[in-house]
C-alpha cells in the first residue's frame, strides 16, 4: 500500500490531513525550516503534534533539511534528544554533517529532495550512511524512477502535487541575489513568481505579460506550473514508489484537506481494483476540487517530458473571506452559533477551520436569530445548522467564487 504524506504548516492543516486520511504528515521545526517564513514550529511544540499524529494513527516527520553552518550543527546536536523522546517517526534531512549526527539516534532518517538523489548507487550509499528513505529528485522521470526502484535498498518517494521550483530540486539563488535571503535555508521571497522580462545585448525586449484577451498563460518567464499527477496515480503505484508527498507546508489548511482527500480517493480507489472501471468518470470531478485551491495551472513535471508551460498567477476557483467566528456549538442539535462581522444569507459556502477542526466545508441551509428563521443577516449572532463537528474559537470563512468579482 503506498502511503501518502501530507504537509503542516500549523495544527489546522495538521487536523485537515488527518481528517482527510493521510498515512503520515511532515512539518518544519524551527531553525531547519525550508518554509522559514511562514510555517515555525518550536521544537518544543513538536510533541504535541506527535501526539495528536499518534492518537489518530498517523506518522510524523520532521523537517531538518536546510543548510546548516557549525552554529546549526551545535543547535541540532541540542535538539536531536529531545526530537528522539518526542518519538517523531521520521527526520527529512539533507546536510551530510546532520546525517553523521542523527544517524547515531533511533529516529529513522528520510533523505531530502534537497540532496538531488538521481541513481541507485547514491541510495545505497546512503543507506550505509543509516537513510531508510529518499525523496528522489523531481528531474527524474517516470522510466528513471521506475529503474531506481528495482534495484533501491531503500524505501523511494516522489512528490506527486504542488508548487515545482524554476531551480535544480529547488537549490535557487535568485533570492539571495536579489533580497540577500538565503531560499535554502528557507527564506525564499519567490522571485521566480513575478513577471519578468528578456532583454538581449542590443536592447531588443520580451516581454512576456497579461495579453489583452485576459488570458495570463504566458506571464511567468521563471515560474513552472504546479505538479499534478492525480490522473496519473494507478502509474505511480505500478512504479512501485513507496510514498506519495503533497508539497504545500506554506499553504492553508483547506488547501490540504482538499489536496489529500482528493489524492486518498484516487489510491482508495486504485487499491479496490475499480480503476480502470471508475477513474475517467470520477476524474472530472478530482480535477475541479484541486483547481478550486490555490494553483498555477498544472502539468505533470518531469514525470512523461520535460515540462515547457510557464505558470498562471494563482487559478484557484475560490477564495476565503474572513466573516466571523464560532462561540458555541450545540453537539445534541448539530448547531453551531456563530459571530459574524460581515454579511451571511442561506445558500452561501462556507468554511470553518480550526486547530481541532482543521477545515471543512458546509453549505448554510438554514440559519435562526432569537429562534425566528432568517434567510441573511449583516452581523452579530447567528444559529447555523452544520453537518460537521465544530469548536468554539473556530474561524468562519465566506467561500466566494473568484469569478463573481
Amino acid at each position: 500500500m503506498v502511503e501518502l504524506l501530507a504537509p503542516a504548516r500549523d495544527k489546522r492543516s495538521l487536523m485537515a490531513a488527518i481528517n482527510n486520511k493521510a498515512d503520515s504528515i511532515y512539518v518544519g521545526v524551527e531553525g531547519y525550516n525550508m518554509r522559514a517564513n511562514v510555517a515555525n514550529i518550536a521544537v518544543d511544540e513538536i510533541k504535541d503534534y506527535v501526539d495528536i499524529c499518534h492518537d489518530h494513527d498517523v506518522k510524523l516527520y520532521v523537517c531538518t533539511n536546510t543548510i546548516v553552518d557549525d552554529m546549526g550543527v551545535e543547535l541540532f546536536k541540542s535538539q536531536l534528544p529531545k526530537l528522539e523522546s518526542f518519538n517523531v517517526d521520521a527526520l527529512i534531512i539533507s546536510d551530510m554533517g546532520l546525517i553523521n549526527i542523527a544517524n547515531k539516534s533511533s529516529i529513522p532518517l528520510h533523505l531530502s529532495i534537497q540532496a538531488n538523489t538521481t541513481n541507485t548507487e547514491a541510495l545505497k550509499l546512503y543507506k550505509d550512511l543509516g537513510i531508510s528513505r529518499a525523496v528522489l529528485s523531481r528531474e527524474l522521470s517516470l522510466q528513471q524512477i521506475k529503474e531506481i526502484k528495482k534495484n533501491s535498498p531503500i524505501e523511494i518517494e516522489t512528490f506527486i502535487h504542488g508548487a515545482m521550483c524554476v531551480a535544480i530540486s529547488g537549490r535557487c539563488f535568485l533570492s539571495s541575489y536579489f533580497y540577500d535571503r538565503n531560499a535554502n535555508c528557507g527564506e525564499c521571497l519567490q522571485p521566480c513568481r513575478q513577471e519578468w522580462k528578456l532583454s538581449s545585448t542590443e536592447d531588443k525586449e520580451l516581454i512576456l505579460t497579461q495579453p489583452e484577451n485576459n488570458s495570463i498563460e504566458h506571464s511567468r518567464l521563471l515560474s513552472p506550473r504546479d505538479m499534478c499527477m492525480i490522473e496519473h496515480v494507478d502509474d505511480l503505484i505500478d512504479a512501485g514508489i513507496d510514498a506519495f508527498k503533497i508539497e504545500g507546508r506554506a499553504r492553508a489548511a483547506d488547501y490540504v484537506a482538499t489536496v489529500t482527500h482528493t489524492y486518498h480517493e484516487a489510491i482508495k480507489l486504485y487499491e479496490e481494483e475499480l480503476w480502470n472501471e471508475k477513474s475517467q468518470q470520477l476524474l472530472p470531478g478530482w480535477m475541479e476540487e484541486l483547481s478550486s485551491v490555490f494553483n498555477r495551472g498544472f502539468d505533470t513535471g518531469f514525470y512523461y517530458r520535460v515540462p515547457k508551460k510557464m505558470s498562471f498567477d494563482n487559478k484557484a476557483t475560490y477564495k476565503k473571506i474572513d466573516i466571523g467566528q464560532v462561540t458555541n456549538y450545540y453537539k445534541k442539535v448539530g448547531v453551531a452559533e456563530i459571530k459574524l462581522w460581515s454579511k451571511l444569507s442561506v445558500g452561501d459556502e462556507i468554511i470553518i477551520q480550526g486547530n481541532k477542526t482543521g477545515s471543512v466545508n458546509e453549505s448554510v441551509k438554514s440559519m435562526q436569530v432569537d429562534g425566528e428563521n432568517i434567510k441573511t443577516i449583516d452581523s452579530g449572532l447567528v444559529g447555523i445548522k452544520v453537518d460537521n463537528l465544530v469548536r468554539e474559537n473556530d474561524h468562519v470563512y465566506l467561500k466566494k467564487d473568484i469569478k463573481e468579482d
